[in-house]
C-alpha cells in the first residue's frame, strides 16, 4: 500500500485574502513563531515576498516594530526650528506668522523661549480677529511637557488617552530642547503625512511672482548664486543669512534691507540669533532711453 499524499497547504479563503492581518495570522500558522523582532522582521520579509502582504502593509507593520525602539529624541523638531510666538507681541505682529507658517498650534512664551507658558490654537484666534487688542492669555491652553527619553510608543499612548496633539520636548536641565506633535509620532508608521502646507524639503527658494521669491535664510550659497546670478562669496558664509549678518554688520531684524548685483534682500522673518526667511525682489529693468542722439 503506498504512502498518501502529503495534504496540499492550505491557501487563504477569499475573506481572507482581502484582509491583511487574516493573511498574516494564517502565514504564522504554518511558520515557526518569531523569537525576537528581527526574526520578526524576517518571517514579515518573508510574507512580502510570497504577496501575503502588500507593500504598504509591510512598511506599516515595520514602522511600528521600530517605534518601538525610538525616543523623542529621535524625531522630533530640535529648539532652533520651533516657530512660537511671545505673548508680550501684539496680535497684529504675530498674524503674519501664523499666516506665513500655516501651523495649527503655536507654543507660548513669556520673556524668553525656554519659558513656555501654553499653547495657542491657531483656530482660536478667530475669535479676536475683529478686536486685535483682545487679551490673548485666556485663549492659551496648557502645555504637555515630555522628557527627551519618552519612548514613541508610549507618547502615541498618551497622545490618544489625553487628546493632545503636541508636546514640548524637555532636556536634562529643564529646558527646551525640541517639539513634537502626533503626526510626527505617526510618521513613523504611516510615512510622510503631506498637507497643503508642506513644502518639499529639499527646496528653499519660492516664487512668490514674477520678479519676488520667499527665501529661506539657511539657502547654501552656491544654490542662491545659481538661482540669481548673482557673486555670494562663499568662503567665510555657508547661508544667505550668514553673508546676510555680515553684511549688516548686526543679527538681521525683520525689515532689514541688504541691495546686491540688482536684487533686493529684505529680512521678513527673524529671531532673535539668525534671519530665518528673506523676500528677494529683482530690481525694475531701466527704460531704454528712446531718444535719438
Amino acid at each position: 500500500m503506498s504512502d498518501s499524499a502529503p495534504d496540499p497547504e492550505p491557501r487563504p479563503s477569499k475573506t481572507s485574502s482581502s484582509n491583511p492581518i487574516s493573511r498574516l495570522s494564517a502565514f504564522f500558522n504554518r511558520r515557526h513563531e518569531p523569537e525576537d523582532r528581527e526574526d520578526l522582521k524576517s518571517v514579515l520579509v518573508a510574507a512580502h515576498a510570497r504577496n501575503v502582504i502588500d507593500d504598504e502593509s509591510l512598511s506599516m507593520i515595520a514602522g511600528t516594530l521600530d517605534m518601538a525602539n525610538k525616543t523623542v529624541a529621535d524625531i522630533m523638531v530640535p529648539r532652533s526650528k520651533i516657530d512660537m510666538l511671545d505673548i508680550a507681541k501684539p496680535l497684529t505682529e504675530m498674524l503674519p506668522i501664523i499666516i506665513e507658517t500655516g501651523h495649527s498650534r503655536f507654543p507660548i512664551y513669556e520673556t524668553e523661549r525656554d519659558n513656555i507658558i501654553g499653547i495657542l490654537l491657531a483656530k482660536d484666534l478667530l475669535l479676536s480677529i475683529a478686536n486685535p487688542t483682545l487679551d490673548l492669555r485666556p485663549l492659551i491652553r496648557p502645555a504637555v511637557f515630555i522628557p527627551e527619553t519618552k519612548r514613541l510608543n508610549v507618547l502615541l499612548h498618551e497622545f490618544r488617552g489625553s487628546r493632545n496633539h503636541l508636546a514640548v520636548v524637555i532636556d536634562e536641565h529643564g529646558g527646551t530642547a525640541g517639539l513634537v506633535t502626533m503626526e510626527d509620532v505617526l510618521e513613523q508608521i504611516v510615512g510622510d503625512i503631506e498637507d497643503e502646507y508642506d513644502e518639499d524639503a529639499e527646496q528653499t527658494i519660492f516664487q512668490a511672482g514674477p520678479d519676488s521669491w520667499r527665501v529661506m535664510a539657511l539657502t547654501e550659497i552656491p544654490d542662491f548664486n545659481d538661482a540669481f546670478h548673482t557673486r555670494l562669496p562663499n568662503d567665510d558664509f555657508d547661508t544667505v543669512g550668514g553673508w546676510l549678518a555680515s553684511e549688516l554688520g548686526h543679527i538681521p531684524r525683520r525689515g532689514d534691507v541688504a541691495q546686491l548685483d540688482g536684487i533686493s534682500i529684505t529680512v521678513v522673518r527673524a529671531d532673535a540669533k539668525r534671519a530665518l526667511w528673506l523676500h528677494v525682489q529683482r530690481a525694475t529693468p531701466a527704460e531704454p532711453d528712446l531718444e535719438q542722439s
